[in-house]
């Protein structure tokens, strides 16, 4: 439509600032919207289209970006309190190719404080709630990206995902969310969690979208150390792509489907594999025993390396910076007070936990334990590979559940991310696309490609959409409830 002159970028972006003011006062998705700013990159791309400048397909597509990625002149806060009102100095990488696309940034969306948690409530200034049912979590920690894109808030959002904070969001909300091979998207200017897990991705709502938007973030990056040197190309053809599935491999996880996985869910799964089937794919069963013990290994990581990169957050140098009420100002003292007012209890949770297996005497026991646990689920992926071209899961294990339902058990909310975690584990692309409802509420379907494979995602995954709306009439966000008044 910008292309065919049917609509212009500046009344597409006014219409999406429209919708966040009319619907945003329930689904919190932003944290901060930078209306002006937007509206002044859809003028640009606008007056250089009608000058018959040559432009990306993407360009006066307005996006919504995850509040950890440092956007220049945009408040920047990882939704936390140690980073209230934090406007940083530059762009990351993957902002700079957004802006260079032409895309107007609508803002920042929420998230779980530094990212951690499955379900936006550990946001330092908010829950995010799902528009499918305003009393339901989005998932997390980006459930204001996907709850973005699924209220129509935005068109595209900006993901990262850890253990499963692209995937997981887009399985609750009925949206697409990918988490492309490990350093084929740059992490320069992402704020750190886990530096050997952390990955941004495409939050969309059709498998195409989220190729277009793929391609447009991905690439090899000097500036990003674990940047690979990866052409992030020929997605959007995998994903338009409309032969059959004849002759492709698609492995079920034997430990991904059993216990633990509501009825509704496994019946979804098993009728996106019948489809699937009638497509041409050869549908096996692979066993994946690391797969067990992949959620313990993540949760002593992750946690590793949570504790060293937060250390920065320290009160001397920017952020949050809080003296102790009465005593000596000591840097000691500073530290303990500004880290105490600063973090959450889940931060504090994981800090702690990551501090104590680093310590010695603990870390051959416990780190040195989880690595070499990773080292058994990358094993298990390339056995898995030999014998399919894509493995296959439910999402998630459940659908959306009730806001404080699991808040106090973090064990609970852990095992929310069991089927995600391996492939950040190993650095595999995997990708969630809605599969149909449970009750109501959206059910995700996994796939899973091996390492550079990414284009298989979308190849698998464009066949099974096709193959859904087609059998539900149409996209399944069509049928959403909650907002459809507005």
């Amino acid at each position: 439509m910008l292309a065919a002159g049917e609509v212009s970028s500046v009344e597409l972006t006014q219409a999406h600032l429209d919708r966040i003011a009319a619907v945003d006062g329930e689904v919190h998705a932003f944290l901060n919207v930078s209306g002006e700013d937007a509206l002044a990159t859809a003028a640009d791309v606008d007056a250089r289209r009608a000058a018959g400048e040559e432009l990306h397909p993407l360009a006066g597509v307005p996006v919504a970006v995850k509040d950890v990625v440092v956007t220049k002149g945009q408040v920047t806060t990882a939704a936390s309190k140690m980073l209230e009102g934090w406007i940083p100095p530059y762009d990351a990488t993957l902002v700079k190719k957004l802006r260079a696309a032409g895309m107007p940034i609508l803002g920042k969306t929420n998230m779980d404080e530094f990212a951690m948690g499955s379900s936006t409530e550990h946001s330092a200034f908010g829950p995010t709630r799902n528009p499918w049912d305003l009393e339901r979590i989005p998932g997390g920690s980006g459930g204001g990206s996907a709850a973005a894109v699924g209220a129509f808030e935005a068109p595209l959002a900006v993901g990262t995902d850890t253990g499963g904070s692209i995937r997981q969001p887009a399985a609750v909300t009925g949206t697409v969310g990918v988490k492309p091979t490990y350093g084929s998207i740059s992490r320069y200017g992402l704020i750190a969690m886990a530096s050997s897990l952390d990955q941004a991705g495409p939050c969309t709502r059709t498998v195409e979208d989220a190729a277009l938007f793929h391609e447009v973030m991905g690439g090899h990056d000097p500036l990003d150390s674990t940047s690979l040197p990866m052409p992030c190309t020929g997605y959007v053809a995998a994903a338009r792509d409309t032969s059959s599935l004849e002759g492709v491999r698609v492995a079920v996880v034997k430990q991904l489907t059993g216990e633990g996985y509501e009825e509704g869910v496994r019946a979804s799964f098993e009728e996106s594999l019948d489809l699937l089937r009638e497509a041409g794919a050869q549908i096996v069963e692979v066993d994946c025993p690391s797969f067990e013990i992949a959620l313990d290994a993540y949760y002593l990581l992750m946690p590793a390396e949570v504790s060293s990169n937060l250390a920065k957050f320290d009160g001397m140098r920017y952020g949050l910076r809080v003296e102790p009420d009465d005593g000596p100002v000591t840097a000691e003292r500073v530290m303990a007070a500004t880290r105490a007012a600063g973090f959450g209890d889940e931060v504090k949770r994981r800090i702690i936990l990551g501090t104590y297996a680093l310590s010695a005497g603990n870390i051959d026991h416990y780190y040195g334990a989880a690595l070499r646990a990773r080292t058994l689920v990358q094993r298990d992926f390339a056995k898995a590979f030999e014998q399919a071209d894509v493995l296959v899961s439910p999402t998630a294990p459940t659908v959306a559940f009730k806001f404080g339902a699991k808040v106090d058990d973090p064990m609970a909310m852990y095992l929310n991310d069991v089927a995600t975690i391996p492939a950040n584990l190993a650095g595999v692309p995997g990708m969630s696309l809605p599969s149909g409802l449970s009750e109501g509420l959206p059910v995700g379907f996994q796939i899973l490609a091996p390492a550079f494979e990414d284009a298989r995602l979308y190849r698998v995954g464009g066949v099974l959409e096709r193959a859904l709306e087609s059998k539900w009439g149409g996209p399944l966000l069509a049928s959403a409830p909650a907002l459809k008044e507005n």
